[in-house]
């Protein structure tokens, strides 16, 4: 098949990039490099099979040839990059959505929409089901992102319903792996970027919030499961590990696996930071036959060694 990916060039896309490849597909890879990096599909770009584009999905895109799947994986993810520009970071899930539905439509290409846990909001139910409408603050400082990505499931849905457009919506839980950027601003990359520098380990709020962290292959896997499921299974579907940590304990482990001399710090929670986090993956398991199989401990043996080679560590 020939497939687009946007934010192709980013930390989850260019994995993606890399799997579509060893499958056989053509890849046109869209990414306009805010977060992404040209480094992260270096080894793609020798492959005839493999086109690299940079552009905004903000901006219309033409392409010279059809497409048989979307996955839109645009957008910036982590804190301190989507509220950057907040502006922007919520014309590339509306706008930037609309753009892509636009071309899935005029293709008849399935289109899936990464969708994030941050729908759920600071949320009150624990795990978090599918059905749970979240606890969002619309107008705070996250709701760029919050919002942006509940606006791009409607939409998603307004199109299916009215045009018929093939549409599958995962909801992405954190997720961590190589091609981590140092910057990311989350707490894996910012942790193991501080332990193997032993400089203070940073933990807004007391620690006690927790995360549920999933491995950048498992989280792939998902992605490729439900873009191939069938036309009936539309979402949204989480896909995540239902494994809950509290960030004290992931800095302790990263601290230990690190070798680090670094001490834990604590500063001030950011507004509307969630405090618990976790994913029900029933549905996952159920529809797709998918489930994470890294743990914790592996995954983030890799994540540091590959931090270790890019530092020079």
């Amino acid at each position: 098949m020939r497939i687009l990916v946007t934010g192709g060039a980013g930390f989850i896309g260019s994995h993606l990039c890399d799997q579509l490849i060893v499958h056989g597909d053509e890849v046109v890879c869209v990414d306009n490099l805010f977060t992404g990096a040209e480094q992260n599909i270096v080894s793609l770009m020798a492959n005839p099979k493999f086109i690299f584009i940079k552009h905004d999905i903000v901006e219309p895109l033409y392409l010279d040839k059809s497409v048989d799947q979307i996955y839109n994986l645009a957008c910036p993810a982590s804190p301190p990059h989507y509220q950057l520009n907040p502006v922007h970071t919520i014309k590339t899930s509306t706008i930037g959505v609309m753009n892509m539905l636009g071309i899935a439509r005029r293709h008849q290409a399935r289109f899936l929409q990464a969708s994030t846990s941050e729908v759920y909001g600071d949320p009150e139910v624990h795990p978090q089901t599918e059905e749970y409408h979240g606890n969002v603050n619309p107008f705070g400082p996250r709701a760029c992102y919050d919002e942006g990505k509940r606006y791009a499931e409607s939409i998603c849905f307004d199109y299916h319903r009215t045009h018929g457009t093939g549409i599958k919506i995962v909801r992405i839980f954190n997720t961590y792996g190589p091609r981590m950027a140092f910057n990311d601003g989350r707490v894996i990359s910012n942790f193991i970027f501080q332990g193997l520098q032993d400089k203070p380990i940073t933990i807004y709020g007391s620690g006690s919030q927790t995360r549920s962290f999933c491995y950048v292959e498992d989280m792939v896997a998902g992605l490729i499961k439900m873009m191939n499921s069938p036309p009936e299974i539309t979402g949204p579907i989480n896909v995540g590990n239902p494994e809950e940590k509290t960030v004290t304990e992931l800095a302790q482990k990263i601290i230990a696996l690190t070798g680090s001399s670094s001490i834990i710090t604590y500063l001030p929670l950011p507004q509307d930071d969630p405090r618990r986090r976790c994913p029900d993956i029933t549905k996952a398991k159920t529809l797709l036959g998918w489930q994470p199989t890294v743990g914790l401990e592996k995954g983030l043996q890799k994540t540091i060694a590959d931090f270790r080679q890019r530092l020079g560590k």
